[in-house]
């Protein structure tokens, strides 16, 4: 539910045990306030815990107050930074995975704001989960509400666990 600039802001102090803090966002390298300059929490969903610890192992165990998506300098990410990994991580492994043409990698927070609308979830919660005004939020996925009107409860989690590689990261022995 973050958007890229705020993924890239964060630092291994804002994964709480059932939250993502985001307070922060990266622009062109240089750390910045969200879009909004409003704190959120966000939910952290189990499989993306599990990534995020994986993460950390294979980042080294980086204190609380490194990034957890740095540049290779170890800095926040410049505008070529994100180009370069569009151009050969993000596209070749949404190409991979039988997505042609690639999706934009934003796209991941409209996917996640279906998941929590398929949940079931109010709009005034999904808004919040996104940093967006309720108005705002209703105007961008009413079509989502409508085309789910009626339907069963989704769980987010049990679908991005369906859709997930297994042992992507596995437990060290």
């Amino acid at each position: 539910g973050l958007r890229p600039g705020e993924a890239l802001g964060l630092v291994w102090a804002h994964i709480g045990a059932n939250t993502i803090l985001v307070e922060r966002a990266v622009s062109d390298g240089e750390v910045k306030g969200t879009k909004t300059a409003q704190r959120r929490s966000v939910r952290l969903l189990a499989p993306l815990a599990t990534d995020l610890r994986g993460w950390r192992l294979r980042c080294g165990r980086p204190d609380a107050d490194a990034l957890v998506f740095p540049a290779s300098t170890g800095g926040p990410w410049r505008e070529h930074d994100w180009k370069n990994w569009a151009r050969r991580v993000w596209t070749p492994a949404a190409k991979a995975a039988g997505l042609d043409p690639a999706p934009r990698p934003y796209d991941l927070r409209h996917s996640y704001a279906s998941l929590l609308i398929a949940e079931h979830m109010n709009i005034v919660e999904v808004a919040a989960e996104l940093g967006h005004r309720a108005a705002m939020c209703l105007s961008t996925y009413a079509h989502v509400v409508r085309e789910l009107q009626g339907a069963g409860r989704v769980s987010a989690q049990e679908e991005i666990t369906r859709a997930r590689v297994p042992d992507l990261y596995p437990k060290p022995a």
